[in-house]
Parts: structure tokens; C-alpha cells; sequence
């Protein structure tokens, strides 16, 4: 077995889109499998290296797909020669998860002027990871996290509070319509009392929130959508699913299915049809937009 992956990287762009058409296809969602399978006894969280460190982007969806797939319970992914250096010995048989890696260099051509502008090149290499659920022989750590009830949410959750708080975004209550005005520059949530709980709340609220980033006085992002339901809507709307299914993971919540998800499945498809690459973009802006809005939280105090 070989760390390295060696598929093109446009097949590694379809390996991935058509996992995640699949699952639209079957009318469920990717990016909330988890909260869906049959292992609710444990918190849900990022997939995890084995440093600790969590995954980003596509790499979450991927991930997330895959331990749903196969029943993987543990958070812990790492390639077979990292589980080697550890003591661990990935099981004959198993089949890894792919991951990919992007990066950008800059280069310069050896012949060119001393002042002559550099080229930055990006690039994106895909490997494969394994489940600790695969691996024998691993150190205790990598041992299932202790299994914890999901949180009962409160009435109102502090920690979700005090986020959304932070970021200064104008949001409003009122109506039975929750939605981002661009041109107004506000998020408007139905009142929070007419929410079926307060994580149907949050997660809505996540959702406009990475809207809110799109603006062009903070991330600029616009797609070239022109009407409601264009490709470029699609897109937006798809970066605000991943947003907010990142967002919930990381303020501990576990949202539900919303109910206008099923309109947004074949458009969905659509964009993912006509181009593999889409998903990839869309993580990598929702994943932009989630480090915007911890990017306004305050430093902890040393």
C-alpha cells in the first residue's frame, strides 16, 4: 500500500462528485449523514487526523461519506504509512477513504528578467486515509471517544449565542421566512419561539450567517448569480449547507433536515452534473466563510 495517490486529479474531482450525486440522488444529504446513521450515541465531530488536528472543506464531506458508508464510528483517519509509524498494521483488505491536499507555489522561469513577475501554480494531490476502526495496534488514544449523549439544547444555547453575537451581523425576528437581504445587508429569522427547538434555530441562523459573508465588504463572493434559482443561486445556496453543517459541528449542535432542502436537490445535482469541480469550490468557500466568522470571535485572554 502507498500513501500516495496517483489517479488524475480530474478523476479524483469525480471519484468525489459522484459519491455525493449518489447520495442526492437517494434524496439524503452528505453533509448531515452523520446525524442521520445509526451511531447517534456518540457526539458528532469533525473528522480528525491522527495529530488531532480536524479536516477542512471536502475532506469533512468525504470523510463523513465514507464513516457513514462503512459504519465507522471513530473520528481518527490517517494514511497506512502514518498508522505504521504508530505501532498499527491497517487490516489486509480494508479499502482507504481519498483526501486531497491543495497548495499553491510560486515559480519563476530560470531564463527570465531579474524583475520579471513570478507565476503562482496551484495544485491539489489526492491520498488515501484509513479509519482507526481499520487499523489494529494503535496507542490507547486512538480508542473511540468517549461516548457522549448528544446535548439536550436549552432553551437558548450560550455558547451559539455568544458566536453569532460576535460576528455584528444585523439580525432581525419577525415573519415565517428566514432569508439574507444582500441589498438591505440583514439576516431575518422567523421569532425564535417558533422554532421546533432551539438547534433548528441555530442551524437556520448558521446558514444566513454564511450568507451574510458573501457581502462585498467582507468575503465578495457572488458566483454571477443574476436570478433566483440560476446556476450561480445554486451555488450560493450549496456553500451555505456546508457552512452551516461545519458551523453546527463546531458549536456542538445536530441539525435536522430543513425543510426547503428537497427544492434545492435538483438544482443541486444540476450544478454537480455539469461540473465535478463544483463541490470542490463550494467546500472551499463555505470553509472560507466558517474561518470568517471565527475570525470575528474574541481572543480568549492568555
Amino acid at each position: 500500500m502507498n500513501d500516495s495517490n496517483v489517479t488524475p486529479r480530474s478523476n479524483l474531482y469525480q471519484r468525489i462528485t459522484d459519491q455525493i450525486i449518489g447520495e442526492l440522488e437517494r434524496g439524503t444529504l452528505p453533509w448531515l449523514k452523520p446525524w442521520n446513521g445509526q451511531k447517534l450515541g456518540e457526539r458528532v465531530v469533525r473528522p480528525l487526523r491522527q495529530s488531532g488536528e480536524p479536516y477542512r472543506g471536502i475532506n469533512v464531506i468525504s470523510l463523513w461519506m465514507a464513516a457513514t458508508a462503512f459504519g465507522y464510528a471513530s473520528p481518527y483517519w490517517m494514511t497506512y504509512r502514518q498508522a505504521c509509524e504508530l505501532g498499527g498494521q491497517v487490516r489486509k483488505g480494508e479499502k482507504g477513504a481519498p483526501v486531497v491536499f491543495a497548495s499553491s507555489l510560486v515559480k519563476k522561469d530560470a531564463d527570465a528578467a531579474d524583475d520579471a513577475e513570478a507565476r503562482e501554480i496551484h495544485y491539489m494531490k489526492g491520498y488515501t486515509v484509513f479509519n482507526a476502526a481499520q487499523i489494529d495496534g494503535l496507542p490507547e488514544r486512538f480508542a473511540l471517544i468517549a461516548h457522549q449523549p448528544p446535548l439536550d439544547p436549552p432553551a437558548r444555547n450560550s455558547q451559539a449565542e455568544a458566536f453569532f453575537a460576535a460576528t455584528g451581523a444585523d439580525v432581525r425576528h419577525g415573519g415565517a421566512r428566514a432569508y439574507y437581504s444582500a441589498k438591505a445587508d440583514h439576516i431575518q429569522l422567523p421569532p425564535f419561539e417558533s422554532f421546533i427547538d432551539a438547534v433548528g434555530y441555530y442551524a437556520t441562523l448558521a446558514h444566513e450567517s454564511v450568507h451574510w459573508t458573501s457581502h462585498e465588504q467582507r468575503l465578495n463572493r457572488s458566483f454571477d448569480r443574476k436570478r433566483f434559482g440560476d446556476e450561480g443561486y445554486a451555488v450560493e445556496e450549496l456553500v451555505a449547507e456546508l457552512g452551516a453543517a461545519f458551523l453546527s459541528v463546531d458549536l456542538q449542535l445536530t441539525p435536522e433536515l430543513r425543510p426547503d432542502h428537497a427544492s434545492y436537490i435538483e438544482s443541486w445535482l444540476k450544478v454537480l452534473k455539469n461540473d465535478n469541480r463544483a463541490v470542490f469550490t463550494a467546500a472551499a468557500h463555505a470553509q472560507r466563510a466558517c474561518d470568517y466568522l471565527h475570525g470575528l470571535q474574541p481572543v480568549a485572554s492568555p
